[in-house]
């Protein structure tokens, strides 16, 4: 728990009181590689911090899985579209490696909003820097190359072909394992 609230703080400093409030409405959750966080058709009533490990976040779309993120250490992590409209998801979350979780759910982030307003200011900022890695995503799928789209990833995550499993990432590059492949010989 002190590790979240050690990373939390870089965002938004937070009094004693909000981090008390805090450490008191988070849950621990260990879960195991290939377990789901969350199925679609399920409603994401929880917000997640990852201490440790890797997840990804993936469709199913004519029999393929499509992945299009991944989440790693010190990542705030959820199916945003269902954890807001309370509709069911239509994304999949998956451990990739077994991982450490910190759960709160949204009715308790919306009173924590309430009596705190820089634990709001907190979430705001998170969900900026999600809204940032969104419109990333969206400009390297429209406007860069397979090659460029992969070397933009291993600067951003190096450690993503150690802890990933290759087809995901091809899935989540939109290219094929073959492809791929290729595209790694030349590294």
């Amino acid at each position: 728990m002190q590790h979240l609230l050690t990373h939390i703080t870089k965002y938004h400093p937070l009094s004693a009181t909000a981090q008390s409030a805090l450490q008191d409405c988070f849950e621990k959750i260990v879960l195991s590689k290939n377990d789901c966080l969350l199925k679609e058709g399920q409603i994401c009533r929880h917000l997640y911090f990852l201490e440790h490990g890797a997840l990804r976040g993936f469709y199913n779309l004519d029999g393929k899985e499509i992945t299009h993120w991944f989440g790693f250490e010190n990542d705030f992590v959820t199916s945003f579209y269902s954890f807001t409209t309370h509709k069911p998801a239509v994304e999949n979350i998956q451990l990739l490696e077994g991982s450490i979780l910190w759960a709160i759910s949204k009715d308790t982030v919306a009173d924590l909003f309430n009596q705190y307003h820089e634990i709001e200011r907190l979430v705001r900022i998170a969900y900026e820097k999600y809204y940032i890695r969104l419109e990333e995503r969206f400009v390297n799928a429209q406007f860069k190359t397979a090659k460029e789209r992969y070397e933009n990833l291993l600067l951003q995550t190096p450690h993503i072909v150690e802890r990933v499993p290759l087809g995901c990432i091809a899935s989540y590059l939109g290219i094929s394992q073959e492809t791929l492949s290729r595209i790694r010989s030349q590294f």
